[in-house]
């Protein structure tokens, strides 16, 4: 990576297509070819158009709008998850993303078995996961649930999980969704405090959440997206200021 940035957008295209009269059998496909009928439309939505963000090592940026704004699918072209149709994303060291419940685990598999195969997928060695292991239990604070299949866990308990495993990997950047909107309050305190530690540490952060007072204690920058554009960005109580006035409310 040419640039020092940790994360780096430069004019991000997403598109997600929908198809209309698409044929499901070779008798619907030959009677439409015989009447000279579409076999299939393709039409494209855009859901991020010349997306631009710069994160800094070390930063920690909020990601705001309304709900199909664009900015969970921003979050998962960071993470690798979806390719941009057109542009440029590029990161810069071990990166960990808690973005979609569930996502990741092997429902089939315990909890202590999720973490163990998390962890090796991040790079992370035997002897790392030995280590790193008990304190990602102790955080998670799911008792005996550790050792239970994940299919059994409650959408809280597996953000216990996810939120604890991605941490205790030591990322160097850290992606979250709405995570903190899940869960009892005292976790939630206990992964604001752990999460300032890690940008005390040095760690970049990109979050997305509607709750402004929590991403206040977390972030200094915001990116307002709107229909698939940033809109505005900058410090983030102007951004979230500005975009409340176009809502009537306090939230972002």
């Amino acid at each position: 990576m040419k640039d020092s940035a940790a994360v780096l957008c430069r004019d991000v295209v997403k598109r997600f297509y929908h198809y209309e009269h698409r044929t499901t059998s070779l008798r619907e496909f030959f009677i439409r070819s015989v009447l000279g009928r579409p076999i299939h439309v393709r039409r494209a939505s855009f859901t991020l158009q010349d997306f631009e963000l710069r994160v800094e090592r070390g930063d920690a940026v909020a990601l705001i709008g309304d709900n199909g704004s664009g900015k969970s699918t921003a979050l998962r072209l960071i993470a690798g998850i979806y390719a941009p149709t057109a542009g440029v994303i590029e990161t810069r060291g071990r990166l960990a993303a808690v973005i979609e419940l569930g996502v990741g685990f092997n429902p089939e598999l315990t909890g202590a078995e999720n973490v163990a195969l998390y962890a090796a997928v991040m790079g992370l060695t035997r002897r790392e996961i030995a280590q790193r292991s008990p304190e990602i239990v102790a955080f998670a604070d799911l008792g005996d649930f550790i050792h239970e299949p994940v299919k059994y866990y409650s959408s809280g308990m597996q953000a216990r999980l996810a939120f604890s495993v991605a941490l205790c990997v030591r990322p160097d950047v850290l992606l979250l969704d709405e995570v903190l909107a899940v869960g009892d309050q005292g976790f939630r305190a206990r992964c604001v405090e752990r999460l300032q530690d890690f940008r005390r540490g040095g760690g970049t952060l990109i979050v997305v959440s509607h709750d402004v007072d929590t991403v206040r204690q977390l972030c200094e920058r915001a990116v307002w997206l709107d229909r698939g554009r940033v809109r505005l960005a900058g410090p983030l109580d102007a951004v979230a200021h500005a975009y409340a006035g176009t809502v009537g409310s306090t939230t972002a």
